[in-house]
């Protein structure tokens, strides 16, 4: 039973991808088609939005578009959390093959960011993957063998060292095929803040070390690299997009100046854009917001989350709940915290739709 139902909306999914425009396909809803092996042939040939490298790098390797499709969720969970104070809080659309709505077809910020920590993603996904055995196509860094030597003197390289440079490789192979296809603005931003995404993973590589001396001394030592753990990727990406930098396009059509010469030019690491965010405070499908009515805001913040800003000036509304949360929390020697649980009554604001505008689709 379980079996049919997974076929049925495999159907339905692939049925939603043919009757939508090419233009807002994206492979970032492959986490959403299907994820067996099986599913991923399947896939390769019916999502509209693959150009012919992307299909064919789908059907040549169809257990790295699974890792990739399981990826998906792994980076779009990151994205949330980043945004979670924000008015544009990294919302997906239910039954949107695009992801994020028209939100693809803007040239934002939050595009930027989006791009950026896709590509981180996929990178994260197929090098960890590559670590754990489960590509036939890849294994721990075959470069990591043999002595080497540190700040702190020689070692060996041992363990399992995370295959960083396949999983960037394929990473812009794959994300980046149908940006190459284009020659126009927004194909150059894509194809930056991809790049840019990829860096922010291989920057926090770290190198881990075993010591096998006599009584635990580092006379000798085997040591390994590995990837640090991906929320420091989207702490910085996050950073990234604090300080994203807006450009135009140079005269030549071949690359970007930035629009306020008070800036530097952006570097590899740095977000770009080319157009003003929207304010996201109503629902419109166009700018890919949903809005912010029902969001719950915080009464006692000056920040994005505030009830003034998260609401947009509309207001909100006050209840009052009951939940069971931690309590009379003590320290016990040596390593445990022991805490009871009681009910707590708190207050909860959420924003108040707007009146003089339906909560409707904006059109």
């Amino acid at each position: 039973m379980n079996a049919l139902l997974s076929n049925v909306w495999f159907l339905v999914a692939v049925i939603l991808l043919l009757v939508t425009p090419e233009a807002t396909t994206s492979w970032w809803y492959m986490g959403a088609v299907g994820s067996s092996t099986s599913s991923s042939r399947v896939m390769c040939n019916n999502i509209p939005g693959l150009v012919a490298h992307q299909r064919q790098l789908c059907q040549r390797y169809p257990e790295i578009m699974h890792v990739i499709g399981l990826g998906v969720s792994e980076w779009t969970a990151e994205c949330q959390h980043q945004f979670r104070h924000h008015r544009w809080n990294c919302n997906t659309l239910e039954r949107d093959q695009s992801l994020f709505g028209k939100l693809v077809l803007r040239s934002s910020r939050e595009s930027a960011f989006v791009y950026a920590i896709s590509s981180a993603g996929v990178v994260f996904a197929i090098t960890r993957a590559c670590s754990q055995g489960e590509l036939k196509s890849c294994s721990c860094d075959p470069n990591k063998k043999g002595p080497s030597k540190d700040n702190k003197g020689s070692f060996d390289w041992g363990g399992c060292s995370d295959n960083i440079d396949y999983g960037i490789k394929f990473a812009r192979a794959f994300v980046d095929a149908k940006e190459r296809k284009g020659k126009d603005a927004r194909a150059l931003m894509n194809l930056h803040n991809n790049r840019a995404g990829r860096k922010a993973v291989k920057r926090f590589m770290k190198q881990d070390c075993k010591c096998h001396g006599v009584s635990g001394s580092c006379t000798l030592r085997t040591c390994w690299l590995a990837m640090g753990d991906f929320r420091r990727s989207g702490d910085f990406l996050w950073r990234k997009y604090n300080g994203a930098i807006q450009v135009v396009m140079n005269q030549d059509g071949t690359g970007f100046t930035v629009a306020n010469k008070k800036f530097n030019k952006p570097t590899s690491n740095d977000l770009v854009y080319f157009e003003n965010s929207p304010d996201y405070c109503l629902r419109d499908r166009d700018a890919g917001s949903v809005g912010t009515a029902g969001r719950l805001c915080n009464q006692t913040s000056r920040g994005m989350d505030s009830c003034e800003v998260m609401c947009c000036g509309r207001g909100y509304d006050t209840a009052r709940v009951t939940k069971m949360a931690k309590c009379e929390c003590k320290f016990h020697w040596c390593c445990a915290v022991h805490c009871k649980e009681c009910l707590e009554t708190v207050d909860v604001h959420t924003c108040k739709a707007p009146k003089d505008v339906p909560w409707r689709e904006k059109t």
